[in-house]
Parts: C-alpha cells; sequence; structure tokens
C-alpha cells in the first residue's frame, strides 16, 4: 500500500501505538498468546509494574499525578517501559522498518503518557532519522502532564483549538470573535500544533469541547472551511464513516462505489466534501500570509478576511443570505467562488474591481472563498441575483444531500 500511495504522490503516516499493548488476553489471528502483560514480543519485565509484582500495573487515578500519567496503565492497557533498553530497541526498530518501508512520519498515540525525555531516548535511536511526527497530547486543565513538554519532539496535537472554535460556530453572532483567533487565545505557538475539528476519539467523546462532528451538517463544514482558512497550526482533516453507537466499528462495505465516489451511504468522506477538498488548494494559494483586512457583520454572524494578495473567504454563519461588498487584497479580475463544486471549473465566479472591492453574496450558513491560482476565464458564468435566490437555504456542495 505505502509503494502504490508514493507513487500517486500520496504520504502515509503511521499511527504508532508504542505505550501500552492491547488489555485482555487470548490468542491473536496468527495463532499468538497474549495477556497477563506478556505478547509474542514482550515479557513481563518489559512493562511497568507494581513493586515486586510483575503481573500487574497501577492505574490512573489522577491526571495531576506526572508518575501515574506516565507510569500506570491508561485505562487497564498494560504500560510498557519506554525507558528501557529493550523496549527502545524493539519499538525503534519497528519505527526504522516502516521507514524503510517508505512511511513519510507518525502520529505518536498517548504520547502524553510517556515521559519526554525517555520518548527522546527512544525516538533518536530510530535509523536515519524520523522526517515528521506530531504526539497525541490531551490538554487538561491544572493537570501535571501538558502539551508544552512535547514540543522539541515534533508537532503536538492542540485539542484546545476545536474546544474554543466550536462554540463560536455554534452559536450565532460569534464569528466576529474570531479575529484575533490563535496563539493569543491560549494555545500553542501555531510552528508547534497541529489542529483539526474532530478526530476518531472526539466524535465519541468531545475532549476539551470539541463537540463538532460531521453530525452537525453545514456547521461543521463551515468550521473546516475557516480552519483551512486560518494560518494557525497544521490543519488536519478528518475522513470517517456513520455510526450510532460509541464502539460501532466501521462498514463491511467498500469505501468507493462504482464511480469513485464515497457518499454512498456507509462511509462519511468528509476529505471529499467540495467546501474542504477546494480549501487545501485555497491553503496552498494563501502561503504563510497573516489575516488582513478582517471585516465583520453587524450581528456578529458575517466574517470575512484575506490572506496576503493572495487569497480571501467569506463566512457567513446566520440563517439568512449575507450580501457584503468588501474590500480584497487581490488583484482586479475574476475569480472562482471555488467552494461550491468539487470540479473548481464548474464554479460561478466572484469579481474583484480595479480598486480592489467585491459584492458577495455569502449563503446561509456557509461560505465564499476565491484565490488567485482559480482565476475564472472570460467565459465563465457570473454568480447573479437569480442565481443566489435559487440556492437560498441551501449548501453548497454535498453535505444536505447526506443528512
Amino acid at each position: 500500500m505505502v509503494t502504490r500511495c508514493k507513487k500517486v504522490n500520496v504520504d502515509i503516516y503511521v499511527d504508532a501505538v508504542i505505550n501500552h499493548v492491547g488489555g485482555g488476553s487470548g490468542v491473536g489471528i496468527a495463532g499468538s498468546p497474549y495477556g497477563h502483560r506478556t505478547t509474542a514480543i514482550y515479557a513481563q519485565e518489559d512493562f511497568h509494574h507494581k513493586p515486586g509484582d510483575l503481573s500487574a500495573g497501577c492505574s490512573i487515578t489522577s491526571y495531576y499525578d506526572k508518575y501515574q500519567v506516565q507510569y500506570c496503565d491508561l485505562e487497564g492497557l498494560p504500560d510498557l517501559c519506554t525507558s528501557c533498553p529493550r523496549v527502545q530497541t524493539l519499538v525503534s526498530q519497528y519505527m526504522t522498518n516502516l521507514l524503510q518501508m517508505g512511511v513519510a512520519g507518525f502520529r505518536i498515540d498517548a504520547a502524553k503518557h510517556q515521559d519526554a525525555g525517555e520518548l527522546k531516548q527512544l525516538l533518536e535511536k530510530v535509523q536515519g532519522g524520523i522526517p515528521w511526527l506530531f504526539g497525541e497530547v490531551i490538554y487538561g486543565a491544572g493537570e501535571a502532564v501538558t502539551p508544552e513538554m512535547y514540543t522539541d519532539l515534533g508537532l503536538v496535537t492542540e485539542f484546545r483549538y476545536a474546544g474554543q472554535l466550536a462554540p463560536n460556530i455554534l452559536a450565532e453572532g460569534k464569528l466576529q470573535y474570531l479575529k484575533t483567533f490563535g496563539e493569543s487565545w491560549g494555545f500553542l505557538p501555531g510552528g508547534s500544533a497541529v489542529v483539526f475539528m474532530d478526530n476518531h476519539d472526539t466524535q465519541r467523546g468531545g475532549a476539551c469541547g470539541a463537540n463538532l462532528t460531521y453530525k452537525n451538517g453545514a456547521l461543521y463544514t463551515l468550521a473546516n472551511v475557516f480552519m483551512l482558512a486560518h494560518p494557525y497550526g497544521y490543519p488536519k482533516v478528518m475522513s470517517s464513516y456513520n455510526f450510532d453507537a460509541h464502539d460501532q466499528g466501521p462498514p463491511d462495505v467498500p469505501v468507493h462505489g462504482s464511480g469513485l465516489a464515497c457518499f454512498h451511504g456507509s462511509w462519511v468522506c468528509e476529505h471529499r466534501y467540495p467546501e474542504i477538498a477546494n480549501m487545501v488548494a485555497w491553503r496552498q494559494a494563501a502561503g504563510t500570509g497573516a489575516p488582513e483586512v478582517f471585516q465583520s457583520s453587524e450581528d456578529g454572524n458575517g466574517a470575512f478576511f484575506c490572506r496576503s494578495s493572495s487569497a480571501c473567504v467569506a463566512l457567513n454563519r446566520g440563517s439568512g443570505n449575507w450580501s457584503v461588498k468588501v474590500k480584497t487584497t487581490l488583484p482586479a479580475g475574476q475569480y472562482y467562488d471555488v467552494l461550491r463544486d468539487i470540479n473548481v471549473s464548474s464554479c460561478p465566479f466572484v469579481r474583484v474591481a480595479v480598486d480592489g472591492t467585491a459584492e458577495l453574496l455569502v449563503p446561509s450558513t456557509s461560505a465564499v472563498a476565491f484565490h488567485v491560482n482559480a482565476r475564472s476565464t472570460p467565459r465563465a458564468r457570473l454568480l447573479d441575483d437569480r442565481d443566489q435566490r435559487s440556492e437560498k437555504g441551501e449548501l453548497p456542495g454535498f453535505v444536505e444531500r447526506r443528512g
């Protein structure tokens, strides 16, 4: 799979579970037994354990106790001794083998539950070095282990991002407050943070208040548009499946139908939403520029900003269309509103006048986005008032069709 993906310029990042092993006991599909703090690879001595008792570990009862967080069993999962030479050798060999296969980097699962210094020792043993990684460190107010402890190792998950962005999307009238969104809100430095609206855990638990998911429909999509438009952090887009129960497994049907579409029921495929997929190119066009010319509506439901002289976006949280004249930073010309269709050349366009202004009509709970790498041709159609009225109350793209 790694080789096939590399041929089409798709990088694979491994979710490396190196803090612990599975709980319970039994026999694996290859016939190897596990349980009682032993596996086919690890012996009881390779785990953290109670003094004088190799068969048992302590439990985490307080996240204000650093020792418990990093040396006791997480939810009953036997905790590997990541400072032990044998464990460091086995894990570093595992990661080295994956890199030799061609993977591009790692997500370190439960990094919070491994001492940062010990984890650094382990990672330094990986042959050739690790090109890119980020650690999963869930923030907890006042807790003994913080995300800041891991920024020297690579990027770190910033769970507070979604937790603080979500309330400003869920409620009307709050987009205006996003003008200062970023590090000043108490987040990690932007260059150290991996940001996301949801992941496989928050979809089922809402850690740090991150409670927006595909089930929120247009609001979730709008939040992702903002995430990809805003320069803070390294954004991570979710791609998941429909579920009703917390522990419900994935569908038993292929992701793609005969036409390679993945919106046919069981699979959600958020990464294929036109509004999300096309914002990736928007972000690339925007480069590293900070938000400029921030403009909000009187009711706080609308927000507009540009990045450098390359890309602009307008978001509308209101229940009605937002008609607004904005001052852009883009050269005069006609630009596709890239959020309306996965095929950008089928999108309507926005006209930027010689003085840099543009008149926009942003649909309810939606956005308009345009950038210098998606200029329309002279034959492109205008998004006139008739087009806007026909779309009143609808989310551009496929989200509403999925319910």
